[in-house]
């Protein structure tokens, strides 16, 4: 009963550390659309629009007219189960978990002078959907997740001078979260429900340089802060096997660290044609060593079977995501974009659940620019994303479950730039 509780409590604390399927263990990358089509491989040096705010704020102040940047990236996820197996309980193994979404985002930019820049963002730096069919084979491991992290971003910069600038924003951060998994204490009854809700508002910040070391090279170093949040909601137990005991509520509450991430990028302009660029990404995930769950008012009966204080290891490590990517000016019209990228899974085979199914990946992306005016560009992007095979393998006392999983996706954005 206590490891049932874990592997539900601790996905929603995985899922709050988000998908482009599952992007570097959970955190989303799409917050630029004109980004997306060279695989953010320039993201902290581009600068191209307003997305700037995210992607590095000092680069504002490259950014010569007021603008507003917007659209939405939607991504259809799939995953490959195979040689799935489950003890003493069966079932299936569709793979299909992950729901057709979209991803939105909007920024705001206004020079003030030849300095100073002001702007504001609203997007999303983490999220989760998981749903698994109703017979699936590990679904005391975990049936459904849904987290959202949605972010409001003021923001500042300063050029110093024509070379350097910085830039400068808090974030206020939105958590919601929403976790189900099926529930049993003997394979022969019926099966119990365990559901847990919880959200919270914290801050961060973003903090970014941008230097134009040559005339034709760019350089950008952003720096996206943790951030420390304290979900409080409320644990539902639902098992008619526990008698009065079985249809329960209790004050739930869970600490949880999205990790800080520090990413550079190189922009280059070999011709009045062809751009390069290249990029890294270092993100803390070892943050993620354990995950402990407070349960409040919890009656003794149900503490001895594990509904108290819920702990569980996860021992994530931190990653590296590396991209390369290039953009060609057809004319004054048309840019078209292409991207390579390679992401790290923070994962381990010990502690992979069905939840967080996740390996090391490879993403493709193509993308294009059209701007009709000087004042209105239209964006789109295509990514595809492969992963390696990884094995779960897990155990909770009641039920083994083990499977292998090849996971893959299509990301396709859309998104306008208007210039006032």
């Amino acid at each position: 009963m206590k490891k049932v509780m874990l592997k539900t409590t601790i996905s929603l604390a995985v899922a709050m550390a988000s998908t482009q399927i599952f992007a570097s263990g959970f955190a989303l990358n799409e917050q630029s659309i004109s980004g997306m089509g060279t695989g953010f491989a320039g993201r902290s040096s581009a600068a191209d629009d307003a997305s700037t705010v995210f992607g590095n704020p000092a680069g504002m102040s490259r950014l010569k007219r007021e603008q507003v940047t917007g659209g939405v990236a939607f991504i259809d996820a799939h995953a490959d189960i195979s040689d799935a197996s489950s003890s003493p309980n069966s079932g299936t193994n569709k793979g299909d978990m992950v729901p057709f979404m979209g991803v939105p985002m909007g920024y705001y930019v206004k020079p003030i002078d030849d300095q100073w820049a002001v702007g504001f963002g609203v997007y999303a730096p983490f999220g989760l959907v998981t749903d698994y069919e109703n017979g699936f084979a590990g679904k005391y491991f975990g049936s459904k997740s849904e987290v959202t992290i949605v972010t409001l971003q003021p923001t500042v910069s300063y050029a110093f001078n024509d070379k350097v600038s910085i830039g400068f924003g808090p974030t206020i951060n939105r958590i919601d979260g929403t976790l189900e998994s099926n529930l049993s204490l003997n394979p022969r009854a019926a099966d119990g429900t365990v559901k847990i809700k919880g959200d919270d508002t914290a801050l961060g910040y973003n903090i970014g340089i941008m230097v134009q070391a040559l005339e034709s090279t760019r350089l950008g170093l952003t720096y996206h802060s943790k951030v420390k949040y304290k979900l409080e909601g409320d644990t539902k137990v639902n098992y008619a096997l526990l008698g009065p005991l079985g249809n329960q509520k209790f004050d739930a509450s869970l600490d949880i660290t999205t990790p800080e991430s520090v990413d550079f990028s190189v922009t280059h302009q070999l011709n009045d044609q062809w751009t390069l660029y290249a990029g890294s990404t270092w993100t803390r995930w070892s943050r993620l060593k354990e995950i402990s769950v407070e349960n409040e008012g919890v009656p003794a009966a149900l503490a001895a079977r594990g509904f108290g204080t819920i702990t569980e290891e996860q021992n994530w490590h931190d990653t590296w995501a590396h991209a390369i990517g290039a953009s060609y000016q057809v004319n004054k019209q048309w840019v078209l974009r292409t991207g390579l990228s390679v992401d790290q899974s923070p994962t381990n085979n010990e502690n992979r659940s069905p939840r967080i199914p996740t390996g090391d990946r490879k993403i493709f992306s193509l993308g294009a620019g059209w701007s009709p005016t000087d004042d209105l560009t239209i964006d789109v992007a295509y990514s595809y994303l492969r992963e390696e095979s990884v094995k779960v393998n897990n155990s909770n006392g009641r039920q083994n479950y083990s499977a292998e999983y090849e996971n893959y996706a299509n990301g396709f954005g859309v998104g306008a730039t208007y210039r006032f």
